[in-house]
């Protein structure tokens, strides 16, 4: 009876060893994702009224030819990032930079030189697509 109890547990903690090694490891995509979904959804009566860009306290991203800048409103410097590293850097933002739910403004870079109008574009459909991916509206505010 003893030897049928050892061997029964002996399964069982193969068992969930085998299952846990060859469950897929959550992509970070998707904890940026569900980081993301804490956040309310966009409150268009917060933000609505917004006609002045200096005064918006959610994120706001800069579409670049080499990437993206996330603009540090504190300070006003840009946080140059890489496209795909925006979930996870607006992820790991305080949820009191959300005070509009999840919406973030998006300007294209107003500074060009020959050629650059390619990559913007590329860029802009690549972010366009992530933050729609991950639920977050976005505000376009016109290039100055």
């Amino acid at each position: 009876m003893r030897y049928l109890g050892l061997s029964a547990l002996a399964v069982s903690i193969a068992t969930l060893l085998s299952c846990s090694a060859n469950s897929p490891k959550l992509a970070p995509e998707a904890s940026a994702y569900a980081r993301l979904q804490t956040i309310p959804a966009a409150d268009p009566a917060k933000f609505g009224n917004v006609r002045d860009y200096k005064s918006w306290r959610n994120p706001y991203v800069i579409i670049r030819k080499d990437g993206v800048g996330l603009l540090d409103l504190a300070n006003n410097e840009q946080r140059l990032l890489k496209v795909e590293e925006l979930p996870d850097a607006l992820a790991r933002l305080s949820p009191s930079a959300w005070p509009y739910g999840r919406v973030v403004a998006v300007a294209e870079d107003s500074v060009r030189s020959p050629g650059d109008d390619v990559l913007i574009r590329k860029n802009r459909g690549i972010v366009a697509g992530t933050l729609e991916s991950l639920h977050i509206l976005v505000n376009w505010v016109p290039s100055a």
